[in-house]
């Protein structure tokens, strides 16, 4: 595996341009995604580096993006499948936490890795201009590497268990995966702004991951949580599914487990998920364009700061 240095020599020795961003929220906001698509091809070479640097010297390679999620799963089958009986009430436990397993990996990957982007690349920005965003946009490229890797196993472990999902269930998939990508996405480059200037967010993040994990139907059914909350709680079951991680992990639920989509399954699923996506992945949007403008006003005293 080659020594990610030389890519480090290949970006700083790119031309300098001097770049006035206009003013006006929108226009600022089409300047800085046209800038990013001007550094297409270093963004290209920051997301090889970020691969390469994060496999460097092991044996095993980008296999270890596979161990750990197989390591969970078998974790969580065993302590929870089998110990607390979790696996007699749902069926075809295995795909149902790989499901959630998945989808939380790569959202978690993304937000943690981009909220120490700007700071891990402080070399670079100190040393040749690049459009900020391009360094926690090549974190997305390395989480999404990981997560192609992850998606394979899945999909082949649902083909050879049988578990054939519908034609109208796949049209989530690729909904629900849109929406991931965006909601991380704005999230973590407001993230990568703050971390800079509070270095303590980055330790807030791992808090925060920790405690939606269990906040989300990863290891429990969504059944579990609307069987206590349909009756006196009810504005508290909308609560839980207002977080988006929710809405995302059901949505890949509902597509590739093809056993708690089953009619007689005993699982639960709101009737109005695609609705609840479409709303999810607009204010992504909105919030992705928040995200960059307060990146852009917070880009300036990066060097600075670091």
């Amino acid at each position: 595996m080659s020594d990610p240095v030389g890519l480090d020599e290949r970006i700083a020795s790119t031309s300098l341009q001097t770049l006035t961003a206009p003013r006006g929220a929108w226009k600022g906001f089409a300047f800085a995604v046209k800038g990013v698509w001007r550094r297409r091809e270093l963004l290209g070479l920051l997301v090889r580096r970020e691969i390469k640097s994060r496999y460097k010297n092991s044996s095993l390679g980008a296999v270890w993006s596979l161990i750990r999620p197989l390591a969970l799963l078998l974790v969580y089958y065993v302590a929870i499948g089998e110990f607390i009986g979790a696996a007699r009430t749902i069926p075809m436990f295995a795909i149902f936490i790989f499901c959630g397993l998945t989808a939380w990996s790569l959202y978690a990957d993304i937000i943690s890795s981009m909220t120490t982007s700007i700071i891990s690349n402080g070399g670079l920005i100190k040393k040749v201009y690049l459009p900020r965003e391009i360094f926690p946009l090549a974190s997305v490229g390395s989480a999404l590497f990981n997560f192609m890797m992850q998606f394979a196993v899945l999909l082949a472990a649902v083909l050879v268990l049988g578990q054939w999902p519908t034609i109208d269930a796949l049209w989530l998939i690729p909904m629900a995966f849109i929406t991931l990508v965006t909601f991380a996405t704005a999230v973590g480059l407001m993230l990568s702004a703050l971390n800079v200037y509070m270095r303590d967010v980055q330790y807030l993040v791992e808090i925060l991951l920790m405690v939606l994990f269990w906040a989300s139907p990863i290891v429990y059914s969504f059944t579990f949580v609307h069987e206590r909350l349909e009756t006196n709680f009810a504005w508290l079951e909308q609560l839980y599914l207002a977080n988006p991680a929710t809405v995302i992990v059901l949505a890949f639920q509902k597509s590739l487990w093809a056993a708690g989509s089953a009619e007689g399954s005993g699982q639960f699923f709101p009737d109005d998920l695609m609705l609840r996506l479409g709303i999810t992945f607009l204010i992504s949007l909105v919030i992705l364009w928040i995200a960059q403008r307060v990146f852009a006003k917070m880009e300036g005293s990066f060097a600075q700061e670091l």
